[in-house]
Protein backbone atom coordinates (compact mmCIF):
# COMPACT_ATOMS: atom_id res chain seq x y z
CA UNK A 1 0.00 0.00 0.00
CA UNK A 2 0.82 3.66 -0.19
CA UNK A 3 1.75 4.96 3.07
CA UNK A 4 0.35 8.36 4.83
CA UNK A 5 0.60 9.43 8.66
CA UNK A 6 3.73 8.60 9.89
CA UNK A 7 3.90 12.09 11.25
CA UNK A 8 1.13 11.39 13.32
CA UNK A 9 2.45 8.50 15.20
CA UNK A 10 5.82 10.29 15.99
CA UNK A 11 3.40 13.13 17.14
CA UNK A 12 1.32 10.77 19.18
CA UNK A 13 4.16 9.00 21.31
CA UNK A 14 6.01 12.21 21.78
CA UNK A 15 2.94 13.33 23.21
CA UNK A 16 2.65 10.85 25.82
CA UNK A 17 6.57 10.50 26.42
CA UNK A 18 8.72 13.45 25.19
CA UNK A 19 11.79 11.54 25.62
CA UNK A 20 11.16 8.58 23.27
CA UNK A 21 13.38 7.66 20.60
CA UNK A 22 11.38 7.76 17.31
CA UNK A 23 13.65 6.59 13.90
CA UNK A 24 11.43 6.32 10.54
CA UNK A 25 12.19 4.09 7.80
CA UNK A 26 9.48 5.36 5.46
CA UNK A 27 8.39 8.73 4.36
CA UNK A 28 4.83 9.13 3.81
CA UNK A 29 3.93 8.57 -0.14
CA UNK A 30 6.03 5.46 -0.37
CA UNK A 31 5.14 1.92 -1.79
CA UNK A 32 5.60 -0.63 0.62
CA UNK A 33 4.95 -4.29 0.36
CA UNK A 34 3.42 -6.47 3.12
CA UNK A 35 5.48 -6.79 6.08
CA UNK A 36 7.86 -3.69 5.83
CA UNK A 37 9.25 -2.26 8.56
CA UNK A 38 7.77 1.48 8.92
CA UNK A 39 9.17 2.86 11.72
CA UNK A 40 10.95 2.17 15.69
CA UNK A 41 10.11 3.72 18.39
CA UNK A 42 11.98 3.10 21.59
CA UNK A 43 10.95 4.35 24.80
CA UNK A 44 8.76 3.76 27.99
CA UNK A 45 6.53 0.09 27.65
CA UNK A 46 3.58 2.22 29.26
CA UNK A 47 3.47 4.89 26.46
CA UNK A 48 4.15 2.66 23.68
CA UNK A 49 0.83 0.27 25.00
CA UNK A 50 -1.58 3.75 25.59
CA UNK A 51 -0.46 5.29 22.24
CA UNK A 52 -0.89 1.99 20.20
CA UNK A 53 -4.24 2.08 18.95
CA UNK A 54 -4.50 5.75 18.26
CA UNK A 55 -1.37 5.81 16.75
CA UNK A 56 -2.28 2.28 14.37
CA UNK A 57 -6.12 4.16 13.85
CA UNK A 58 -4.44 6.78 12.28
CA UNK A 59 -2.13 5.56 9.96
CA UNK A 60 -4.31 2.71 8.91
CA UNK A 61 -6.88 5.39 8.35
CA UNK A 62 -4.69 7.43 5.81
CA UNK A 63 -2.45 5.09 4.49
CA UNK A 64 -5.98 3.34 3.08
CA UNK A 65 -6.81 7.03 1.49
CA UNK A 66 -3.73 7.22 0.38
CA UNK A 67 -3.46 3.58 -0.70
CA UNK A 68 -7.39 4.28 -2.44
CA UNK A 69 -6.10 7.48 -4.14
CA UNK A 70 -3.06 5.71 -5.78
CA UNK A 71 -4.78 2.99 -7.09
CA UNK A 72 -7.53 5.45 -8.81
CA UNK A 73 -4.50 7.60 -9.87
CA UNK A 74 -2.51 4.70 -11.70
CA UNK A 75 -6.01 3.71 -13.82
CA UNK A 76 -5.43 7.41 -15.61
CA UNK A 77 -1.93 7.06 -16.48
CA UNK A 78 -1.72 8.30 -19.80
CA UNK A 79 -4.74 10.57 -19.76
CA UNK A 80 -5.11 14.57 -18.77
CA UNK A 81 -7.18 13.54 -15.94
CA UNK A 82 -6.35 14.65 -12.42
CA UNK A 83 -7.94 12.09 -9.56
CA UNK A 84 -9.72 15.06 -6.55
CA UNK A 85 -11.36 14.24 -3.14
CA UNK A 86 -14.41 15.83 -2.60
CA UNK A 87 -15.92 17.21 0.70
CA UNK A 88 -17.46 13.49 1.87
CA UNK A 89 -14.68 13.34 4.48
CA UNK A 90 -14.64 11.86 8.25
CA UNK A 91 -15.77 14.36 10.71
CA UNK A 92 -12.79 15.75 12.03
CA UNK A 93 -10.43 14.14 10.04
CA UNK A 94 -11.14 16.24 6.83
CA UNK A 95 -7.46 18.00 6.79
CA UNK A 96 -5.50 15.02 7.32
CA UNK A 97 -7.38 12.45 4.84
CA UNK A 98 -6.91 15.11 2.39
CA UNK A 99 -3.20 15.29 3.12
CA UNK A 100 -3.59 11.53 2.42
CA UNK A 101 -5.00 11.60 -0.63
CA UNK A 102 -2.00 14.09 -1.50
CA UNK A 103 0.74 11.44 -0.70
CA UNK A 104 -1.43 9.26 -2.96
CA UNK A 105 -0.67 11.20 -5.82
CA UNK A 106 -4.45 12.83 -5.92
CA UNK A 107 -5.10 16.64 -5.54
CA UNK A 108 -7.47 18.11 -3.33
CA UNK A 109 -11.49 19.64 -4.10
CA UNK A 110 -12.81 22.12 -1.75
CA UNK A 111 -11.73 22.33 1.68
CA UNK A 112 -14.71 23.98 2.59
CA UNK A 113 -17.80 26.49 1.00
CA UNK A 114 -15.73 29.29 1.57
CA UNK A 115 -13.21 28.07 -1.23
CA UNK A 116 -14.88 28.13 -4.06
CA UNK A 117 -19.08 28.42 -4.94
CA UNK A 118 -20.01 25.24 -5.99
CA UNK A 119 -23.91 25.35 -7.83
CA UNK A 120 -25.92 22.32 -7.25
CA UNK A 121 -29.19 21.19 -8.53
CA UNK A 122 -30.82 22.46 -5.61
CA UNK A 123 -29.65 26.08 -5.96
CA UNK A 124 -30.34 26.17 -9.42
CA UNK A 125 -34.11 25.05 -8.15
CA UNK A 126 -34.19 27.79 -5.69
CA UNK A 127 -32.66 30.46 -8.08
CA UNK A 128 -35.21 29.24 -10.86
CA UNK A 129 -32.81 28.91 -13.67
CA UNK A 130 -29.06 28.37 -14.57
CA UNK A 131 -29.25 32.19 -15.90
CA UNK A 132 -30.70 33.20 -12.43
CA UNK A 133 -28.36 31.36 -9.99
CA UNK A 134 -24.56 31.92 -11.82
CA UNK A 135 -26.06 36.35 -12.19
CA UNK A 136 -26.53 35.78 -8.44
CA UNK A 137 -23.50 34.10 -7.89
CA UNK A 138 -21.53 36.01 -10.08
CA UNK A 139 -22.68 39.11 -7.77
CA UNK A 140 -21.95 37.38 -4.69
CA UNK A 141 -18.36 36.63 -5.21
CA UNK A 142 -15.31 38.50 -4.95
CA UNK A 143 -13.06 38.97 -8.07
CA UNK A 144 -10.69 35.81 -6.70
CA UNK A 145 -13.27 33.33 -6.07
CA UNK A 146 -14.37 30.74 -8.65
CA UNK A 147 -17.72 29.22 -9.72
CA UNK A 148 -18.17 26.04 -10.88
CA UNK A 149 -21.68 24.33 -11.84
CA UNK A 150 -23.00 20.99 -11.99
CA UNK A 151 -25.34 19.87 -15.00
CA UNK A 152 -26.60 16.47 -15.60
CA UNK A 153 -27.52 16.61 -19.16
CA UNK A 154 -26.28 18.21 -22.06
CA UNK A 155 -29.35 20.70 -22.50
CA UNK A 156 -28.03 22.29 -19.11
CA UNK A 157 -24.58 22.22 -20.48
CA UNK A 158 -25.68 24.08 -23.00
CA UNK A 159 -27.37 27.03 -21.10
CA UNK A 160 -24.18 27.24 -18.89
CA UNK A 161 -22.40 28.20 -21.78
CA UNK A 162 -24.87 30.38 -23.33
CA UNK A 163 -24.80 32.50 -20.42
CA UNK A 164 -20.79 32.32 -20.23
CA UNK A 165 -20.44 32.85 -16.40
CA UNK A 166 -18.97 29.67 -15.14
CA UNK A 167 -15.68 29.09 -14.15
CA UNK A 168 -15.91 25.39 -14.43
CA UNK A 169 -18.32 22.75 -14.90
CA UNK A 170 -18.90 19.55 -12.71
CA UNK A 171 -20.69 16.15 -15.23
CA UNK A 172 -22.72 14.92 -12.29
CA UNK A 173 -23.53 10.76 -12.99
CA UNK A 174 -22.91 11.42 -16.92
CA UNK A 175 -21.80 8.25 -19.05
CA UNK A 176 -19.15 8.43 -21.11
CA UNK A 177 -20.51 8.72 -24.52
CA UNK A 178 -21.88 11.75 -22.76
CA UNK A 179 -18.84 13.20 -21.64
CA UNK A 180 -17.33 12.85 -24.78
CA UNK A 181 -20.04 15.19 -26.26
CA UNK A 182 -19.92 17.78 -23.39
CA UNK A 183 -15.82 17.80 -23.57
CA UNK A 184 -16.46 18.24 -27.55
CA UNK A 185 -19.19 21.26 -27.04
CA UNK A 186 -17.00 23.31 -24.34
CA UNK A 187 -13.98 23.25 -26.60
CA UNK A 188 -11.30 24.00 -24.28
CA UNK A 189 -13.33 27.04 -22.29
CA UNK A 190 -13.44 26.23 -19.19
CA UNK A 191 -12.06 22.90 -16.73
CA UNK A 192 -14.68 20.04 -16.98
CA UNK A 193 -15.07 17.83 -13.68
CA UNK A 194 -16.88 14.47 -13.90
CA UNK A 195 -18.17 13.08 -10.66
CA UNK A 196 -20.83 10.78 -9.22
CA UNK A 197 -20.46 6.72 -9.57
CA UNK A 198 -17.04 6.55 -9.69
CA UNK A 199 -15.52 3.62 -9.78
CA UNK A 200 -12.04 1.72 -10.25
CA UNK A 201 -13.93 -0.84 -13.26
CA UNK A 202 -15.12 2.79 -14.93
CA UNK A 203 -12.38 5.56 -14.07
CA UNK A 204 -10.46 4.37 -17.16
CA UNK A 205 -12.75 5.13 -20.19
CA UNK A 206 -14.59 8.12 -17.71
CA UNK A 207 -10.49 9.46 -17.94
CA UNK A 208 -10.33 8.84 -22.09
CA UNK A 209 -13.21 11.02 -22.60
CA UNK A 210 -10.96 14.24 -22.19
CA UNK A 211 -12.11 15.61 -19.05
CA UNK A 212 -9.76 17.68 -16.68
CA UNK A 213 -10.64 16.48 -13.47
CA UNK A 214 -12.66 13.25 -12.04
CA UNK A 215 -13.55 13.37 -8.09
CA UNK A 216 -14.72 10.90 -5.84
CA UNK A 217 -15.63 10.85 -2.92
CA UNK A 218 -15.44 7.14 -2.14
CA UNK A 219 -11.74 7.58 -1.91
CA UNK A 220 -11.83 9.33 1.97
CA UNK A 221 -15.54 7.71 3.00
CA UNK A 222 -15.25 4.14 1.75
CA UNK A 223 -11.47 3.29 1.51
CA UNK A 224 -10.32 0.03 3.57
CA UNK A 225 -7.92 0.41 6.11
CA UNK A 226 -4.39 -0.28 5.49
CA UNK A 227 -3.62 -3.28 7.72
CA UNK A 228 -0.79 -1.86 9.87
CA UNK A 229 0.43 -3.55 13.35
CA UNK A 230 2.78 -2.26 16.17
CA UNK A 231 5.05 -5.36 17.66
CA UNK A 232 6.86 -4.70 20.96
CA UNK A 233 10.45 -6.31 21.44
CA UNK A 234 12.13 -6.61 25.28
Amino acid sequence: GVIAGLPLVAATFAKLAPEIDIAANMRDGASVAAKTELMTVSGPARAMLAGERTALNLLGRLSGVATATHEFVRRVTGTRARICCTRKTTPGLRALEKYAVRCGGGFNHRFGRDDAMLIKDNHIAVAGSIRGVLERAKGAAGHLVKIEIEVDTLERLREVLDVGLADAVLLDNMDAATMRKAVEMVGGRFPLEASGGITLGTIAEIAKTGVDYISSGWITHSAPQLDVALDIEM
